[in-house]
């Protein structure tokens, strides 16, 4: 895509996700709105890829290993074309090809399945390695979240991806401090979550997650930066765009969208 309208494409994809959780009527909802602002850079600048050949060879990835935000790449992807908007009122239904986690074999655009909280970044490693070996010139991007941080496999795969100065990979820490029942800092705090991060051999930028220029900026930089893989720790609003969403704090990780309640948060992020 060029010539985007960053913050309107973000907006449209909180639109989206809205339009998916609000047709189940229950979702993830915090956590896919969150990450929006990086789809919408990620997807309106940086990635490279091609909604009509899903399976391009020397595509860049995206591996969102925080797999219950399945909505929020499932709205870019619709937003860009790799399917119909129509498809995304189908979420966790039956027969649907939009599980509640993404599943690779399932949804067109989506480069690896995840769900159980950690595998996904091992597999973002693991791609890296492999781009890197078919020298095609990818850059592998991934979405790992606060809590998932916890997990020991994260801190696995950071080791030796650092060991093995993958700097064709590009992650995110979607840092918005709250998971599934508390916050992070109340179940297993994470801080100094930079210098974790430095400590295993990365390069690291601490932004704004909300931003879109702050984003770009870091991308930027991180694409140009050679010898390290890269991590972006993303200072994140769980829920950003939808106040009822924003104001459950904790409770919006999992929370139910009526009919009503995903009106009023379209309205909301059209700023109508």
């Amino acid at each position: 895509m060029t010539n985007v309208d960053l913050k309107q494409f973000a907006k449209e994809i909180r639109v989206n996700i809205l339009e998916c959780i609000g047709s189940l009527g229950v979702g993830h909802i915090g956590g896919c709105l969150s990450i929006a602002d990086l789809l919408a850079v990620l997807y309106g600048k940086h990635l490279n890829y091609d909604p009509k050949n899903p399976k391009m060879e020397g595509r860049d990835r995206l591996v969102c290993s925080k797999g219950h935000a399945g909505p929020a790449i499932y709205a870019v992807l619709a937003e860009v074309g790799f399917f119909s908007k129509e498809v995304l009122k189908t979420l966790n239904q039956g027969g649907t090809t939009l599980p509640s986690h993404c599943d690779m074999n399932k949804t067109p655009g989506v480069d690896m399945t995840a769900g159980s909280l950690g595998q996904g970044f091992s597999c973002a490693v693991g791609c890296a390695i492999g781009s890197r070996l078919k020298k095609d010139g990818a850059t592998i991007y991934a979405i790992i979240g606060d809590g998932e941080s916890q997990e020991g496999q994260i801190w696995e795969a950071a080791m030796y991806a650092g060991h093995s100065k993958l700097d064709n990979l590009i992650a995110f820490t979607d840092y918005n401090k709250m998971q599934l029942d508390n916050y992070v800092a109340n179940i297993c705090d994470l801080n100094p979550l930079d210098k974790k991060w430095e400590a295993f051999g990365w390069k690291v930028w601490t932004v704004d997650g909300n931003d879109v220029d702050a984003l770009d900026t870091a991308i930027t930089e991180a694409k140009a930066h050679k010898g390290q893989p890269k991590m972006i720790i993303m200072n994140t609003v769980k829920g950003k765009g939808v106040s009822y969403c924003e104001a459950a704090l904790v409770g919006s990780h999992s929370m139910s969208v009526s009919p009503e309640a995903k009106i009023q948060g379209i309205k909301e992020v059209r700023g109508e």
